[in-house]
């Protein structure tokens, strides 16, 4: 996975610290590594999970369903992460961030690959154990302004 990576010189900041945990997130899913998944999200209280052009998942246990059912499915995915902002707020950060994305599987070509451009806002709280995910949330980019365009 691909980020872009917080200004040079900066030391071990929150920031960095959620960063991490958004990067970490992004691995498990190119891993295909339901475990690793599994240690990314918060249990309690109940996770949101909306993948785009998705009904939202609610619920630690319905996720992890659905996140086997993706890696199943996906013989390979890649995220190049930009536009990455965060914010945190006490217990409760959020990153945003533009996921550019490369993979084969259902809707590829065969023999080749697709790719796709989503908006998400990943939201986390710190817990005892770090910073875990409690909401994802993803919307897909149709169109290819860099503004929101002007109804005629």
């Amino acid at each position: 996975m691909t980020q872009e990576q917080p200004a040079a010189g900066r030391g071990t900041t929150v920031e960095n610290v959620v960063l991490n945990a958004n990067t970490a997130f992004y691995n498990a899913f190119e891993a295909g590594d339901l475990d690793l998944m599994a240690a990314v999200w918060l249990p309690e209280p109940d996770p949101v999970c909306i993948h785009p052009g998705n009904a939202a998942i609610y619920g630690y246990s319905e996720m992890m369903r659905a996140w086997a059912m993706i890696f199943a499915n996906t013989p390979y995915i890649q995220f190049f992460l930009t536009d990455v902002q965060v914010r945190v707020d006490e217990d409760v950060a959020y990153v945003t961030c533009t996921e550019n994305v490369l993979s084969s599987g259902e809707g590829a070509p065969e023999e080749g690959f697709a790719g796709g451009k989503a908006l998400a806002t990943n939201v986390f709280r710190k817990t005892g154990t770090g910073w875990r995910l409690w909401i994802h949330h993803a919307s897909p980019v149709l169109s290819s302004g860099g503004r929101l365009e002007e109804a005629e």
